[in-house]
């Protein structure tokens, strides 16, 4: 089971970068130790703190040409990653 989906590349998250916050998309099933030790391990810095949230899926409709459309967003959870002073997690450098 992969514990870390993606990064958040968000205004809001991008902007707390520089303090050391950083935003990711985890497995829902996922513990606050599970993923503190999967940043650790993936990206080699020092965890902090982490923090999660959980978002129910949103009912969505969509009028087309020939009917209604209607569903259901995905449901997920974000984890917010503190860590330490001094490092940095560089999701740029690859590209």
């Amino acid at each position: 089971m992969d514990i870390l989906k993606q990064p958040l590349i968000t205004e809001k998250i991008s902007a707390g970068n520089e303090r050391g916050v950083y935003g990711f998309i985890v497995e829902k099933t996922a513990d606050k130790i599970q993923i503190r030790n999967a940043v650790e391990k993936t990206y080699g810095v020092k965890v902090m703190s982490v923090r999660t949230l959980r978002y129910a899926a949103k009912h969505k409709t969509r009028y087309t040409k020939n009917k209604i459309v209607s569903g259901y967003t995905n449901a997920f959870k974000k984890a917010i990653v503190q860590i330490a002073d001094g490092e940095v997690i560089d999701f740029y450098g690859e590209i």
